[in-house]
This record gives C-alpha cells, structure tokens and sequence, in this order.
C-alpha cells in the first residue's frame, strides 16, 4: 500500500488584465477500486467560489468563474490519497461473448467509437489485427495491443503539443503520455474491445522514500472492456499499480483536461504546471 500526497499547481497568465473568466477543473481524485481519498482541496486564486458536481463520465468537476479584473489564474489541488495494488481478474471471453456483452450496456458501446484524438493511421489497425490472430482471447488481444504501441512510441517531452493527435504522434514516432495512450486507445476500438482515455498521476519513483517530495506531472494510461475494465500504462510498459492516482477516464482528453475554460480580455495567455508528489507511507 502506499499513501500519496499530490500538489498540482497550474493556471494561466495573461498579457494584460483579463476582465472574466470561466472555469472547469478535473483535478481532484475520486474514491476508486484500490483508491481511497483521505483528503482533497482546490484552491483557486483569485478567490472564487466553487460549485462541485460529478460529470458523465463519473469525474470530479469544480466549475468557477473569476468575475474580477486579473493578470494571472492560479489553482492549487492537493490531495492524499491511499492506493493498493490493484487485481486484474482473468476473463476468457470469446469474441462473441465480448460482442454481446458490450451491447448490454451503453458506456461499453461509447468507448468503440473513435474521436478525432484517438483515430488511429491503416498501419496501426493493420498491426492490431495481426495481434488478434495471435491471441487467445479478447482480454490477450488487449493486453498485447497496448505493449505493442508503447513499444514502437518513444516517449520524447515537447515532440508533440495538446492538439496533437493520435496520427501525429504515430507519423512522428514520439509523443508523451497523452499521445501514447490515444494511439493505445485507438488501435483497441479498432480491433472491437472498448477502450477508454484515464488521467491521473504516476509517483515517478518506484521505491521512493518517505516524506521526499518528487517532481512528477499529470499522467495518462488506458483502461479496456474484455468482460471487466482493465488497465495498462503503455508509456511506461506497466500495469496499474500503487504508484498510480486516478482523477477521471473519458473518450480522449478533451473529457478530462485538468483545467479548461474561456476568458476575456488579451488573445495570449501561457500555461504553468507543477506537480509534486510526496510518498507519506
């Protein structure tokens, strides 16, 4: 068991005085299999109130407005949270089994279709059906899917942006988290297993030491329906474990963008992150 403290710092400064903004942030964790939220806060600055609700997809929202002049948006989340290893039951679904079961329940049938982020290019369809007569079962297929597409992506920071898509990064041969994980989630519709995008954080130490505050950064993996939902972290070749904190899954990112919003005044803006992350036990 490990228990995680996370302190994600981030927000937008601006050119010139913004007049007003309007906010959403996916920041906080939610309890989950294995996930146990002691504690959680969102502070926002300049001071705003918060309206929390749960969104569609079943993630923690804060939605604010900041209705003051400002030059500069800031939110801190900080959470402590306990996480267990999590069990991945074997399942030995046929492929006709897997069909009929994602039709019992809208949110397998939502997380086949593809979106313009997750698309994946002919190459990488074609090596997901390769690794279909290969496998097993549904759940095999999955499995090698994933490592197959964290194996050909090189994680490289900065070699793609916040638009980039899953084509992009494939063609480039390179992406972070968000990349590797959309070309994961792609290539898995594409061979008929639902798949869906999961935000979180990752302690980037497997055996850190107690009460030492490690830089870290948002993280992304992806999760697969193949009679249960599953999980794998393909940009680091792992499965989900005690070093992940989840916040909230959708079809791509756009579901679960840390912060989002719209604002008046100055056309530029740049964004700020930090991430820390303190194993306390």
């Amino acid at each position: 068991m490990n228990r995680l403290r996370i302190r994600h710092e981030t927000g937008f400064r601006y050119e010139g005085q913004v007049t007003a903004s309007y906010n959403e942030a996916r920041m906080l964790p939610a309890n989950a299999d294995g996930q146990l939220v002691l504690h959680s806060q969102l502070d926002v600055e300049p001071a705003a109130s918060q309206r929390g609700y749960v969104d569609y997809w079943g993630t923690r929202v804060a939605s604010f407005d900041v209705l003051q002049p400002h030059t500069r948006l800031a939110l801190t989340a900080t959470s402590l949270v306990e996480i267990r290893p999590r069990e991945h039951p074997v399942h030995r679904l046929t492929w006709e089994a897997l069909a009929d079961e994602v039709e019992t329940r809208t949110e397998y049938v939502e997380q086949l279709a593809q979106t313009l982020r997750t698309e994946p290019p002919a190459e990488l369809v074609g090596l997901a059906q390769q690794t279909l007569t290969a496998a097993d079962s549904p759940c095999d297929a999955a499995l090698a899917i994933v490592q197959a597409v964290g194996e050909r992506i090189a994680y490289v920071p900065g070699s793609t942006s916040v638009t980039s898509t899953a084509a992009d990064a494939w063609e480039a041969g390179a992406g972070v988290c968000q990349d590797i994980t959309h070309l994961a989630v792609g290539a898995l519709r594409s061979a008929g297993i639902p798949a869906r995008y999961v935000s979180g954080y990752l302690h980037p130490v497997p055996d850190a030491e107690i009460g030492v505050a490690v830089e870290g950064e948002s993280h992304a993996w992806v999760e697969w329906f193949c009679g249960s939902w599953q999980g794998f972290d393909p940009t680091n070749s792992i499965g989900i474990g005690d070093r992940h904190v989840r916040v909230g899954h959708g079809r791509d990112y756009g579901d679960v963008a840390p912060l989002r919003g719209v604002y008046a005044g100055p056309g530029a803006s740049e964004l700020f992150v930090r991430v820390l992350i303190t194993r306390e036990a």
